[in-house]
């Protein structure tokens, strides 16, 4: 069973927060669905339902990196 903070989603000023913490500001974001194997990038972000932001790519194919274990 996932641990409960894998399920309860970041609020948008607790995304900023975090990505403020990154020292280099010029890095790339991406979003991985598996644990961070493959990533994609970001294209959009969007509001949906009037309650989220939701990350998209919006790529007909997306460009996927395959990252080694070591991340």
């Amino acid at each position: 069973m996932n641990p409960e903070w894998t399920s309860r989603g970041k609020t948008i000023a607790q995304l900023i927060e975090e990505l403020r913490s990154f020292e280099d500001q010029s890095l790339e974001v991406r979003i991985s669905l598996d644990a961070g194997s493959t990533s994609y990038p970001i294209s959009l972000v969007a509001k949906r339902n009037g309650k989220y932001a939701i990350l998209e790519n919006s790529q007909d194919e997306p460009t996927a990196i395959q990252h080694d274990a070591t991340l």
